[in-house]
């Protein structure tokens, strides 16, 4: 591809944050003013007096303090639990000083507290930054799958990830199926929508569609889209704990000195576990695997003694509803890498 790399994603943020000096994305008084826009906190006509003052105050200053007091003054109670909640997200994120060192506090902490919908936000803009330059719209596609969740279709061998809102929204409106053309009702003349499937001879279709999210991503094995995952959660795993390591599908686990696994999702977790452990597994759960992978530490003294220098395996499933929630902090939290000195 010619000509700069494009930029994508605009509505995440990314824009408003500023890189620290180990390239981690700084807290920002902009990036703080975006959370007090959304249409949880924004004043509305019904708001009272104190909700509209404690919103201007913190727009002009949105690292400011925030006691109790002022919060059980405003009148709406709904009002008063998206100020806490905020509140105190803001203020995890102030206190670490990078969306990075937020985000790995979160789950190396006892208890997640924060809302999904936070966590996502923030592994929108994580790995917005760790794939800043590329051109590849593959790896651009793969990355949706650390912060939303997908609708999975199996169609002739093939794997076929969809995303779950837009899927939904389409099916709503449309009724005539999860991808491909569906015709939506628009109110007066019908038009379609195409949730068309990222091919190699058509995939820079993404870049005017980034924000959309109605391509198709195909994970089979061997195909583009499973590598670009690989390649994103190798960076990954880089930027977060700067260690390299190599992230390649396999289609099947054969090692009999098999010591390591972690689960991309809940699924695949329990699934690892059991066939770990040598419990059974039925037939049911063993279609719900979508993908296995062998990951090796390049430089193997990056690992835990005890398991130093064998592979550690991954997987990816769906649930019995055909839903993939990706969890990429699990890579952050869950490998077996060295006592730090």
């Amino acid at each position: 591809m010619n000509g700069p790399a494009p930029d994508f994603w605009p509505n995440s943020g990314y824009h408003l944050l500023t890189r620290d000096g180990a390239g981690h994305l700084a807290v920002t008084d902009a990036f703080l003013r975006a959370y007090l826009q959304r249409p949880e906190i924004a004043p509305i006509a019904e708001s009272c007096d104190a909700e509209r003052v404690l919103h201007g105050a913190l727009m002009a200053n949105p690292r400011e303090a925030v006691g109790e007091d002022r919060i059980t003054a405003l009148a709406d109670e709904d009002a008063r639990d998206n100020y806490r909640v905020m509140l105190a997200f803001r203020d995890r994120l102030v206190a670490a000083g990078t969306v990075e060192a937020c985000y790995l506090e979160i789950f190396r902490s006892t208890g997640v507290t924060i809302p999904p919908l936070f966590i996502d936000q923030m592994a929108n803009v994580v790995v917005r930054r760790v794939i800043d330059g590329t051109d590849d719209p593959f790896r651009a596609r793969a990355a949706e799958l650390l912060f939303r969740e997908q609708t999975v279709t199996l169609k002739d061998g093939a794997i076929l990830l969809g995303d779950a809102e837009t899927v939904e929204m389409l099916a709503t409106t449309g009724g005539m199926g999860s991808l491909g053309k569906l015709v939506v009702d628009s109110g007066s003349a019908s038009r379609q929508v195409d949730m068309d499937v990222l091919q190699p001879d058509t995939a820079q279709i993404y870049w005017d569609r980034n924000e959309r999210y109605d391509t198709v991503l195909d994970i089979s094995f061997a195909r583009p889209g499973l590598d670009a995952l690989c390649r994103v959660l190798e960076a990954w795993v880089r930027h977060f704990l700067e260690a390299e390591i190599s992230i390649q599908p396999v289609q099947e686990i054969n090692d009999e000195k098999w010591v390591w696994h972690l689960g991309l999702d809940a699924e695949a977790s329990a699934l690892l576990n059991d066939l770990y452990e040598g419990n059974e597994v039925d037939d049911a759960r063993m279609d719900r695997l979508l993908s296995l992978f062998r990951l090796e530490f390049k430089d193997p003294n990056q690992m835990a003694a005890e398991v130093r220098g064998k592979p550690v395996y991954l997987a990816l499933c769906m649930t019995a509803g055909q839903r993939l929630r990706l969890k990429p902090q699990n890579l952050l939290v869950n490998l077996p890498l060295a006592a730090e000195s």
